[in-house]
C-alpha cells in the first residue's frame, strides 16, 4: 500500500485531503503540531498514522518518528534514478503534501521574520520528503502571491504580492522547486484560492457568517461587493491529489471552482440555509487595506488533469451546518 505525507493535516484542506487520499487507496502519515487539539480524531482514522511535530522541527523529523514508534528507513541517499524508476522508496511513501504554515491570517501575515521562518520550514520539508523516499513534493501556494488582479488567475498571471505572507509564499514556491531539483524530487506548486469546509478556522468569513447566523447574532460585514471564487475543501483536496498524480514537474496549478460570484450572494445564501431572519450587516465595517476585489481561478490546466468541482456552494454550506 503506497503512502502519502500530509503536513497541516488538521485544517480544512488537510482533513479533506486525508480523507480523499485514504479513499484513493493511500495510507496517510498526518503531521500535526505537538499541542494539536484536533489530532485525536485523526488518531481514530483507519489507514492514518499521526506524527506530532512542530513546523520548525522538520529537521529532526526522523528522530521524532523513531521516538513515536513510526517505522521508516532513511532514504536520504537513495539515488535519483531509483526514485524516478520506482516512484517511491522502500518506505512506500510517494507524495509529500506540505500544507502547514504559520500565521496565514490576520496581522501576523505582515510579521516578516515569522513568514521567513515558513520558508525555512518549507525547505526542511523538502529534505524530510527526500529522507522518506518520496518521489513528489506538493506545496501549497496562495492567491496572495498574485496581489490584486482583475481577471482570472492562471499559472502565467504575473505575481506582485503585497503582503509579507504573499511574498513568503512566492519565495517558498520558487525555493522548494530549486531544492527539489537539487535532490531529484518532482515539484508541484498549487496556488489555492479561497477554500471553505468543515474544520475551517473560526475567524474566516464563511465560518464567522455561519456561526453568527446559526446563533442569531448581529452580523458585521464589509459592503461585500467583491467578486469571489470559493471552492469546497473536498474539491480542493481532489485537485491536490490530481496534481500529485498527473501534474508536471515545476507545474503551477491554480485551485478554485473556476467561477466568481458577488460575495453578497454567498452571504445571502448562508442566511437562507441557516434560517437567519435579522438584517444582514452589509457595510458595517470598511474594507481592509489593499482589499482584493476580484478573485477567480482559471482552472483549465486542472481540467486537463481530469478535475471538475463536484460540490456546489449550497451543498457545501449544508454539509458544514449539519456538522455543527
Amino acid at each position: 500500500m503506497k503512502k502519502v505525507v500530509i503536513t497541516g493535516a488538521t485544517g480544512a484542506i488537510g482533513r479533506a485531503l486525508v480523507s480523499v487520499c485514504i479513499k484513493a487507496g493511500y495510507e496517510v502519515l498526518a503531521v500535526v503540531h505537538r499541542n494539536s487539539k484536533r489530532a485525536s480524531e485523526l488518531e481514530k482514522t483507519d489507514y492514518c498514522r499521526v506524527l506530532y511535530l512542530d513546523l520548525l522541527e522538520y529537521e529532526h523529523a526522523l528522530d521524532a518518528m523513531k521516538e513515536q514508534g513510526i517505522p521508516f528507513d532513511n532514504m536520504e541517499n537513495l539515488s535519483t534514478a531509483l526514485l524516478v524508476s520506482e516512484g517511491c522508496g522502500a518506505n512506500g511513501y510517494e507524495y509529500f503534501f506540505h500544507l502547514a504554515w504559520m500565521a496565514p491570517f490576520g496581522k501576523e501575515r505582515e510579521n516578516l521574520p515569522l513568514q521567513l521562518e515558513n520558508v525555512h520550514a518549507s525547505l526542511a520539508a523538502v529534505r524530510f520528503a527526500k529522507s522518506l523516499g518520496c518521489s513528489t513534493f506538493i506545496g501549497s501556494g496562495s492567491q496572495a502571491e498574485y496581489g490584486r488582479v482583475k481577471g482570472k488567475l492562471s499559472p502565467d498571471t504575473p505575481t506582485f504580492p503585497e503582503t509579507g505572507y504573499g511574498i513568503a509564499k512566492l519565495c517558498a514556491g520558487q525555493m522548494t522547486r530549486l531544492a527539489c531539483e537539487q535532490i531529484g524530487l518532482k515539484h508541484i506548486w498549487p496556488r489555492i484560492l479561497s477554500v471553505y469546509g468543515p474544520y475551517d478556522r473560526e475567524e474566516t468569513l464563511i465560518s464567522t457568517a455561519i456561526n453568527d447566523m446559526m446563533n442569531n447574532r448581529e452580523t458585521v460585514f464589509t459592503p461585500c461587493d467583491q467578486m469571489w471564487d470559493y471552492v469546497f475543501s473536498e474539491d480542493a483536496a481532489r485537485a491536490l491529489l490530481l496534481t500529485a498524480q498527473k501534474g508536471k514537474h515545476g507545474g503551477v496549478y491554480v485551485i478554485g471552482s473556476g467561477e466568481a460570484h458577488p460575495l453578497k450572494e454567498y452571504i445571502k445564501k448562508i442566511a437562507e440555509i441557516t434560517g437567519y431572519k435579522k438584517e444582514i450587516g452589509f457595510g458595517k465595517r470598511p474594507y481592509n487595506d489593499k482589499q482584493v476585489m476580484y478573485l477567480q481561478a482559471d482552472i483549465s490546466d486542472l481540467e486537463k488533469l481530469g478535475f471538475k468541482p463536484q460540490v456546489s456552494f449550497e451543498v457545501g454550506i449544508q454539509k458544514i451546518v449539519e456538522m455543527k
